[in-house]
């Protein structure tokens, strides 16, 4: 064993995008394992969970934690490395926000089973037969983690010490937050190790943006033809680069496609979803609610815009159903 700093990945409630942006880092993935021991990172290498059990509180510098919190087993594994690590970071818009996966608090646990294992067309399931947590047959049993009804994020669960943006984070952010944690020059505790601006600072088409907005409609990408030279939110596209933080380095907008959100706020909003709707709401045209609802008609779904990455850490977090807020 060596007396490098130990460092831990560990994927949730997600989908794996933030374990390929550590691939992402290619030849300065060399220079992390030549700096550090990655002791667990179970979706590359063969590690389990008795190998974490194992070591001594507080043994590892630095875990990176992506993924919401859905399910036991997630809750116990999140729990035990934060009693390992000194510092626990939330890797991504999941862990930090809730992400994509927070959208299912839109509905009941019981409701998604049904969904996915009954109501779907592609599902042949004529016993209506849902997962169990225990199922016992000729003396043997087979357990399963509880899937909870609301999804959390990870500072939900657990006492978080850094936020690491994006969906996923770029290369440049996580090496950032590599270098500081290696260096001995992390923040405050709490922070978000990306700019505190929004988006809009570092577009590159931010000088074409109209001095007064007044849309009289909303666009969406798939039925519009975007210019690729100027402000996307003045062409009448749905950018939330106004309600977003900065740190991604604009790379949708440079592939001609708006911000979607998924760095989150800045450190002066406390809410999202309710920033971006204000942001979109104010360049909106006329004052007539005939007219108001003619702007908006190209936006089916709301939550899934405005909420997209961020419903379980919002001021709503889930959806009231049956007259009653949804537990874990």
């Amino acid at each position: 064993m060596t007396d490098k700093p130990k460092i831990a990945f560990y994927w949730c409630a997600a989908c794996g995008g933030c374990e390929e942006a550590v691939l992402d880092l290619e030849e300065k993935l060399l220079d992390l394992v030549s700096a550090a021991d990655i002791v667990f990172w179970p979706v590359a290498l063969d590690f389990k969970r008795a190998d974490v059990e194992a070591m001594a509180d507080v043994s590892i510098l630095a875990t990176f934690l992506s993924g919401a919190i859905r399910t036991t087993e997630q809750e116990d594994m999140v729990r035990l490395l934060r009693s390992k690590s000194q510092f626990l970071f939330a890797f991504g818009s999941c862990s930090h926000l809730g992400g994509i996966p927070g959208l299912a608090n839109l509905w009941t646990r019981d409701s998604v089973f049904r969904t996915v294992y009954a109501e779907s067309p592609s599902t042949e399931n004529p016993d209506g037969t849902l997962p169990q947590t225990r199922f016992a047959d000729n003396g043997r049993e087979l357990t399963l983690p509880r899937f909870f009804d609301t999804v959390r994020t990870l500072d939900q669960v657990v006492p978080v010490d850094y936020y690491l943006p994006g969906c996923p984070p770029t290369p440049k952010v996580l090496l950032a937050a590599l270098d500081q944690l290696f260096g001995g020059r992390l923040p405050e505790k709490g922070a978000v190790l990306a700019p505190d601006r929004a988006l809009c600072e570092e577009c590159p088409r931010r000088d074409t943006r109209p001095e007064h907005l007044a849309l009289d409609e909303f666009k969406r990408p798939p039925y519009a033809l975007i210019d690729e030279g100027t402000c996307l939110l003045g062409q009448g596209i749905l950018c939330l680069g106004p309600a977003t933080r900065a740190g991604c380095e604009a790379q949708c907008v440079k592939g001609n496609m708006p911000c979607t959100g998924c760095f989150g706020p800045t450190s002066r909003v406390r809410d999202f979803g309710g920033k971006a709707l204000s942001a979109i709401s104010s360049v909106a045209a006329g004052t007539e609610e005939a007219t108001i609802l003619r702007a908006f008609e190209n936006i089916p779904d709301p939550i899934g815009l405005f909420y997209r990455y961020s419903l379980p850490s919002s001021l709503l977090r889930r959806k009231r159903l049956n007259g009653r807020e949804g537990g874990v």
